[in-house]
């Protein structure tokens, strides 16, 4: 499990958070939209940034972290 943080040029619905493996989503001052949360693996990762890119939204950065709470 590893924690991330996706920002992208646009305002994504926040009821499409299950669609993106139910990582919160919050806007940004400057009308962009960071999605934030657990996933899985690079698999899930790559799922995700794969829907962004076919909403035509444009990525604009991906932190990662592992995540400390499970012991990783």
């Amino acid at each position: 499990m590893q924690q991330v943080e996706i920002n992208v040029r646009g305002q994504i619905d926040r009821g499409w958070s299950n669609w993106f493996g139910g990582l919160k989503i919050r806007y940004t001052t400057d009308g962009g939209s960071t999605l934030t949360g657990t996933v899985r693996d690079q698999a899930e990762l790559r799922g995700i940034l794969t829907r962004l890119a076919d909403l035509g939204l444009e990525l604009i950065s991906v932190t990662t972290n592992p995540d400390k709470r499970k012991g990783r």
